[in-house]
């Protein structure tokens, strides 16, 4: 059973994200290998959404969830347009990662945990794995073949995580924890999505259980809002970065590595005028969609 809280003891914004990330950091123990690894005190830490694949898992695990009839078409010409959004502009929207966040959770809840295990290897099938990004995916590989664990680290819900780290031969994978009780999903987190602060905390807690040199150990993202992350360990790396955390990875003079094709010199400014533009025309013909459907 995942971890409780007392519900009339309403958290701050700094304590949801300690929560979550001592919850993840607990979920992933679970996950150890065990066999001892060659370089016990060196780890990477890999973000997944626009770092091991292209676009939002959690977007695309919601196409799976309408294919098993968890919501409507409407729910999902929404998520498409959020999912045009992140691709295109690669930044990550507070509101549009609330809004998920809600939305998955009033879906899963009364589910199995077993169930969302089930879907998110189906979905990592259907979806997931045509989106791997192989050199990131090769970076990983890079840590394994030196003795060294590698462990995803994403805002998508923790079952999730640990498909695509399973499925990639990777040590673990921490995500969000959702509250389940005697293996069923009650609507609740535990904490708050694993974002941000949240997931230099999970890190912190696994360096600390797994006695990780924090200095010799590497860390990978494409999105400014894991500054934090990356600035805990001595070999950050930005990963097809946004705008914001391609200046901070070259003013302190990180690694920087991109995968994306065609976009590389793109202006900010006419790849948010483009994702716009994307995006309204996917809303457009989600609500013909919709309309279409009612109709039928």
């Amino acid at each position: 059973m995942s971890p409780r809280r007392p519900h009339d003891a309403p958290l701050n914004l700094q304590s949801r994200s300690i929560l979550a990330g001592q919850a993840a950091a607990a979920a992933a123990e679970v996950e150890q290998a065990l066999a001892q690894p060659a370089d016990p005190t060196a780890a990477a830490f890999f973000d997944v959404d626009n770092t091991i694949m292209q676009g939002a898992s959690i977007f695309l695990l919601a196409r799976g969830l309408h294919r098993r009839e968890f919501f409507t078409t409407r729910d999902i010409a929404r998520a498409a347009w959020q999912q045009a959004y992140f691709k295109y502009v690669g930044v990550e929207d507070p509101q549009h990662i609330e809004q998920a966040r809600n939305a998955a959770l009033q879906f899963i809840a009364g589910h199995e945990v077993s169930e969302l295990e089930e879907i998110g290897e189906e979905v990592f099938d259907e979806y997931m794995a045509a989106k791997i990004w192989p050199g990131t995916r090769a970076m990983a590989q890079w840590h394994l073949d030196r003795g060294q664990r590698v462990w995803l680290m994403t805002a998508a819900p923790v079952e999730i995580a640990q498909v695509i780290a399973r499925r990639l031969g990777l040590t673990g994978g921490l995500g969000t924890v959702a509250e389940h009780v005697d293996g069923v999903y009650t609507g609740r987190l535990v904490g708050d999505m694993l974002h941000g602060e949240g997931k230099a905390i999970a890190v912190r807690a696994l360096a600390e259980s797994e006695g990780l040199d924090l200095e010799r150990c590497y860390a990978y993202s494409d999105s400014s809002n894991d500054i934090p992350m990356l600035s805990l360990v001595g070999h950050p790396c930005a990963v097809n970065p946004d705008g914001a955390l391609h200046s901070h990875a070259k003013a302190n003079g990180w690694l920087v590595r991109d995968y994306r094709t065609g976009r590389k010199v793109v202006a900010a400014s006419a790849k948010a005028g483009a994702a716009a533009a994307l995006a309204t025309t996917v809303w457009l013909l989600g609500r013909l969609l919709v309309r279409r459907l009612r109709r039928s």
